[in-house]
């Protein structure tokens, strides 16, 4: 086992939610959020955890984490060796989880917790739905480097995933335990999680929920990570249609590359014969459109070749143990500093 990887809680060590924070240089915010939610939650009578994420903060925010921990029971704290991205940050959130349903949220107080409640109670339904994705219908954004950008990468996710929600980057999300064990994070994708979830059939509802300026600390989003979005997309897409066939990519490609082969060479000949004006008598051997068809041809019977070896290494991914893609320091609960637990085993992405 690896260290620094998280494993499955056992059952009799379960709550009900677990709320999961990742934190990145949020040292004004963490009080202020674990109030708003302990008087969130409170009331509904929830056996519930507040699981804070520390990714590598530079300021004095894990200090902040590890004073809540000790004084509020419900209260834990993964502390990162570095800074390894928000969706690290995510992925080590849901690993270490004792919920059976999983709401993230960011930091910066711009998520409202007091939507969360109503989040649980359209998961529950009716109908029941598998995930439940916040809204934020009225954003307190900027226009230009924040909304503009949001609403064109939503459009753009929303046409080439299928799945029919507004606002994929919505960070408030109500996820049941048993969906995220079946999806792999990488890269930037926690947010395409519904879509990377829908394709292995989870159902899921949206709802409006508040969204709020932000009032102290900066940003850390901005236009550059739209570049990021797009390539991630095009890993998504991917990852949907052909994570467990790549040979049919492949394949396709070596179809196209072979006929396109076909077509130059039926020009060439009749080039020659005089099918497209006079004959040019040319030796075929020396017009150049033979020459390019016989580098499509071998080109087409490269791309088989590659996909049947990316065949083999699905199948070898599929059985062996995956390396997470974040590093655990410590543990804060209470007053006590516990060492990173062995990690339980994530499936990877299939399409059903």
């Amino acid at each position: 086992m690896t260290e620094g990887q998280a494993t499955s809680r056992p059952l009799d060590d379960r709550c009900d939610l677990s709320v999961i924070v990742p934190v990145f240089d949020e040292e004004e915010n963490v009080e202020p959020l674990c109030g708003e939610l302990h008087e969130a939650l409170d009331p509904t009578g929830l056996d519930y955890e507040i699981l804070f994420i520390d990714d590598g903060s530079r300021d004095g925010s894990l200090d902040r984490l590890i004073g809540l921990a000790e004084r509020h029971p419900r209260v834990r704290v993964i502390a990162l060796r570095r800074n390894f991205g928000q969706t690290a940050a995510m992925a080590a959130g849901f690993d270490h989880a004792r919920g059976e349903v999983l709401v993230p949220i960011d930091a910066d107080l711009q998520n409202d917790p007091r939507d969360i409640p109503a989040l649980l109670k359209k998961l529950d339904g009716p109908p029941r739905y598998d995930i439940v994705s916040g809204w934020r219908r009225d954003r307190k954004d900027k226009w230009l480097t924040r909304r503009v950008p949001s609403v064109a990468a939503n459009a753009l996710i929303r046409r080439l995933t299928h799945v029919p929600i507004h606002d994929f980057g919505c960070t408030l999300k109500a996820y049941r335990r048993e969906v995220i064990e079946d999806v792999s994070l990488s890269s930037d994708l926690h947010r395409f999680l519904p879509a990377l979830a829908a394709w292995q059939g989870a159902s899921i509802g949206e709802m409006v929920v508040r969204h709020r300026p932000r009032v102290r600390g900066q940003t850390k989003y901005g236009l550059r990570r739209m570049v990021r979005v797009v390539l991630d997309l095009v890993t998504v897409k991917f990852l949907g249609g052909y994570m467990t066939r790549p040979l049919y990519f492949f394949g396709k490609l070596a179809m196209m590359g072979f006929a396109l082969a076909v077509g130059l060479l039926g020009i060439a000949v009749g080039q020659k014969f005089g099918y497209f004006g006079q004959p040019q008598g040319l030796n075929l051997n020396r017009n150049v459109l033979v020459s390019l068809s016989a580098l499509l041809t071998f080109a087409a019977v490269q791309c088989v070749l590659l996909g049947v070896l990316s065949e083999l290494l699905v199948r070898i991914y599929q059985d062996v143990r995956r390396r997470p893609i974040y590093r655990v320091r410590a543990v804060y609960e209470g007053t006590s500093v516990s060492s990173p637990r062995p990690a339980r085993k994530r499936v990877s992405v299939e399409r059903v």
